[in-house]
């Protein structure tokens, strides 16, 4: 019989329920407790999704179910306490991005499981999407040579008006630091994923929602040690084509010596040869269902896989950081306005290129 790992769930808002879903659906886990600071919203998850037990500190809860496994879908702001908490009792923790309140927030904690020998898994899901994981594949099986450059237009078309995301994650308007530290960071680890390490970034960052605090359009260059370019070209108030515009956030291009790969809106990926006008659909296997084409069930699929069969893990957070420190290099790039090289681990080093102008912001009505 297979053994079951014990999942204890922190947060019960919109994206936790992605979470308690995929767990729900993933026989070689059982959700044996909730923890929300709002006790009528974890009764009401708890009650949907046949949870036996909510609790309303993340501690209490440790020592009341002692789970395998501690999932975190809680803001930034939660995180160290509930990371705290796991690394005393030794418990293995999958912890949702933005990873921490800052970077050496998140250095403290890896440090501090490190030295406790436990597992933290940072829960950055879209390098888990089906389309991104048919893309590696294409790469890896040379299908499109040697890879020269990728590019990601974000356009989930969700930034704009006044209340611009009241209807399902109203704290993003809080947010000092938004479309980079809060979206742009999935497309670093993306981009990572596919393409490897980076050797330096330059950000041209915006402000175009006067509602919201912090930056919602941007330009970030990327230069990976393999020689490739990489082009994140985000803007959360305009849209793009797509049955469900949340879907893919945008549309893709990976372009080789060989043939360009091509991502649309509704997860549909093309290839076309060098030379050839014609593009060839590539079949690949994915079920539109939660969110991002169910990437949370991949990415819990894996940590399982880890856990009970010891397979290959990705996103630990001792690797994750090199995402972070890429992201405290692009908010400098934007700040100083020139060109930030960043070593292997993604910590920026003395900028060789000459000044920019500086971020703009474009305050209007949109």
């Amino acid at each position: 019989m297979t053994r079951r790992l014990r999942v204890a769930a922190v947060g019960a808002g919109y994206f936790a329920r992605f979470h308690l879903d995929a767990w729900r659906r993933l026989p070689e886990a059982a959700l044996v407790a909730l923890c929300d600071l709002d006790d009528a919203k974890a009764k009401s998850a708890a009650a949907e999704f046949a949870i036996p037990a909510t609790f309303d500190r993340v501690g209490a809860m440790l020592d009341a179910v002692a789970p395998d496994l501690l999932d975190i879908a809680a803001p930034p702001a939660a995180h160290r306490v509930c990371l705290e908490a796991a690394v005393a009792r030794g418990v293995t923790a999958i912890c949702q991005k933005p990873f921490c309140a800052s970077l050496a927030e998140a250095e403290a904690i890896v440090a501090a499981a490190q030295a406790a020998g436990v597992t933290i898994v940072v829960h950055e899901n879209f390098r888990f999407q089906p389309w991104h994981r048919a893309a590696k594949r294409l790469i890896e099986r040379g299908a499109l040579g040697a890879v020269l450059q990728i590019t990601f237009r974000l356009r989930p078309g969700d930034g704009q008006g006044r209340d611009a995301y009241l209807d399902r994650q109203p704290y993003f308007r809080a947010m000092q630091r938004f479309l980079v530290h809060e979206t742009a960071i999935h497309f670093i680890d993306t981009f990572r994923f596919l393409l490897g390490e980076v050797s330096g970034v330059f950000a041209r960052l915006a402000r175009l929602n006067p509602v919201i605090a912090g930056e919602d359009a941007g330009i970030i260059l990327f230069e990976f040690r393999g020689g490739a370019r990489g082009l994140f070209d985000g803007n959360r108030v305009v849209d793009h084509a797509a049955r469900n515009r949340r879907l893919t956030m945008g549309e893709m291009l990976v372009e080789g010596a060989d043939a360009a790969l091509r991502l649309d809106g509704d997860g549909r990926l093309f290839l076309r040869p060098r030379g050839r006008d014609e593009e060839q659909k590539v079949a690949y296997a994915w079920e539109d269902r939660g969110f991002g084409g169910d990437c949370v069930h991949a990415l819990q699929s894996h940590v399982l896989a880890h856990r009970l069969a010891g397979a290959t893990l990705e996103n630990d957070a001792a690797s994750y950081l090199a995402n972070l420190r890429l992201e405290a290099a692009i908010y400098e790039s934007a700040a100083q306005g020139r060109w930030i090289a960043v070593t292997a681990g993604g910590a920026p080093v003395t900028p060789t290129s000459g000044p920019a102008p500086p971020v703009a912001d474009r305050g209007s009505a949109a």
